[in-house]
């Protein structure tokens, strides 16, 4: 194994902090247009939409087809185990519990502390890879009311990392301030409509692990917050782009 210390730093390679769901797949899409070598990581932390750790290799072949760049520049994969998240969690992403909001006025899908330990993982495996980017999907605009997803977390975490780490880490969030829609859209520019249709039959977002159902915008219960809100978002992207074809 090569000592962390001597693993070059590279300002051109990101890490991206990769489910296997719409987000993270625009990310990846994203990082792959502006990085030299992108490598992936995922989290296995007990979650009961476990399907989207088997979708992920899937997804990651079919983005590498959509561009000979993308093939070239697509490195590593690496999925880390988080049981003890689960151990300590009881949410309704972690137990068979009912999706609602709580008490607290969050839902209660919110995994406390989970974002926050997913990037500490993410910057402790970019150290050893000498990455010094770290892409994730978490977005302010259009979300469940996750406090760990919001501008002010990731920035203060980007500084906490970069103390911790003695060395410049810097997270990128393309989607902070966009919607659902709008993460159609970005794809559709990155990719095309190949990757729009990628995201609707490869990605998986339902919280609950539906597979069985396949709606216009791809697979889900089609009830839970997270269906809702990408099929909305799926919706109006798809108003939008008729719009602007009867304009033209």
């Amino acid at each position: 194994m090569i000592p962390a210390s001597s693993v070059p730093v590279s300002a051109d390679t990101a890490l991206v902090l990769f489910s296997g769901g719409q987000d993270s797949t625009v990310c990846l899409a994203w990082a792959l247009q502006r990085f030299a070598q992108v490598e992936t990581i995922g989290f296995d932390y007990g979650q009961r939409h476990a399907v989207e750790l088997a979708v992920r290799p899937r997804v990651r072949k079919r983005i590498a087809a959509l561009d000979s760049g993308f093939a070239e520049r697509l490195g590593d994969d690496h999925v880390i185990r988080l049981d003890a998240l689960a151990a300590i969690s009881e949410t309704a992403l972690t137990r068979d519990v009912e999706i609602a909001v709580a008490d607290n006025g969050l839902p209660t899908t919110f995994v406390p502390g989970r974002n926050l330990i997913f990037l500490s993982f993410a910057a402790a495996l970019a150290y050893r890879r000498g990455a010094r980017h770290l892409v994730t999907g978490v977005c302010e605009t259009d979300y469940s009311g996750y406090p760990d997803c919001r501008d002010d977390t990731i920035k203060a975490m980007q500084v906490a990392l970069t103390l911790g780490m003695d060395r410049r880490v810097t997270v990128h969030t393309p989607l902070m301030w966009i919607d659902k829609a709008a993460t159609f859209a970005l794809a559709e520019a990155i990719g095309g409509r190949p990757l729009v249709e990628l995201l609707v039959e490869e990605t998986h977002t339902c919280y609950l692990g539906d597979r069985s159902h396949r709606h216009p915008w791809g697979y889900g219960c089609g009830e839970c917050p997270a269906c809702r809100l990408r099929a909305d978002g799926f919706s109006r992207w798809m108003a939008g782009a008729a719009g602007a074809t009867t304009a033209t």
